[in-house]
């Protein structure tokens, strides 16, 4: 089995209110792209800083103690808000949900696991039923637009049609950026049904507004470590329901994270262990027509 790039996006099915919609104001998307320019410089400034992962940026003993737990198989996650300055950036009408995680691959390689990552075609297949469809549209050098078809029943059923944009960086033979930009996110009304549609995008429910997901891959301590940085733009929750459903935004996107990530190295770890056995076969093979 192999792991998807931006199955990570199914944290953010949020529970809104599905008998109420709303729409997608300009200046909540203007504001969420002013979050996402503060995450992709302190994202450049991590790699000028050499720290590449989040757990590089702790203080010494607790970055040391980190590493240890991801290699006794521990997860690492952890809820981040971006700010420009020493201020946090508003969302008016709406709400970011901005998550990383990390997990450890024993024995596993860079290029193993960007393969894995890469695998797109593959992902309804390997995370039904939250993912329904998934198609590689296009794809040239380190560029690639995907498709997916999103689900989640965790309180109220959703079903998204998802496009993105894909764009891969290397630094260095150890260190490898996939970063994941939605250019178009529809909510899908009566799903499975004659009269399945979308909404137009913007004007829903608004479950998942934007998407941007940046995946670090770095090889060393005898195996690979995985990250997955995730900010996500949804509407904001009623009023009255906010001390219901804010637990919810933090609680559901946190647990599914772990699930993905926890598929993340089971699929990485599976694709290494038939291609070991692979070339196990190939090598025996060898050795009988060689006698």
């Amino acid at each position: 089995m192999q792991m998807t790039l931006v199955m990570f996006c199914m944290l953010v099915l949020v529970p809104g209110t599905p008998s109420r919609g709303t729409e997608l104001k300009q200046e909540t998307a203007a504001s969420f792209d002013r979050y996402i320019r503060a995450v992709e410089a302190r994202l450049g400034d991590d790699i000028n800083r050499d720290q590449f992962l989040a757990v590089d940026r702790l203080p010494d003993a607790r970055r040391q103690q980190a590493y240890n737990r991801l290699r006794l198989g521990e997860i690492y996650i952890d809820e981040l808000h971006a700010r420009e300055g020493d201020h946090s950036i508003r969302i008016p009408s709406g709400h970011i949900h901005h998550w990383v995680g990390i997990i450890f691959i024993p024995n596993a390689t860079l290029p193993e696991t960007i393969d894995v990552l890469h695998d797109y075609a593959n992902q309804q297949d390997l995370y039904k039923p939250q993912v329904r469809r998934s198609q590689l549209i296009e794809q040239s050098g380190s560029e690639s637009k995907i498709y997916l078809q999103l689900f989640n029943d965790a309180v109220v059923t959703v079903v998204l049609n998802a496009y993105f944009d894909v764009n891969d960086v290397d630094f260095g033979s150890i260190r490898h950026q996939i970063e994941v930009r939605s250019t178009r996110i529809a909510e899908v009304a009566n799903p499975g049904k004659p009269n399945e549609q979308e909404h137009p995008p913007g004007n829903d429910h608004g479950y998942m507004w934007r998407f941007n997901s940046y995946w670090r891959v770095e090889e060393k301590d005898g195996g690979v470590y995985v990250q997955n940085e995730s900010v996500v733009l949804s509407r904001t929750s009623p009023a009255v329901l906010a001390w219901l459903i804010n637990p919810m935004t933090k609680k559901i996107p946190r647990n599914i994270l772990l699930n993905l990530l926890k598929a993340t190295r089971n699929a990485a770890m599976s694709s290494k262990a038939y291609t070991h056995s692979s070339l196990e076969a190939d090598r025996a093979s060898e050795a009988s027509h060689g006698r």
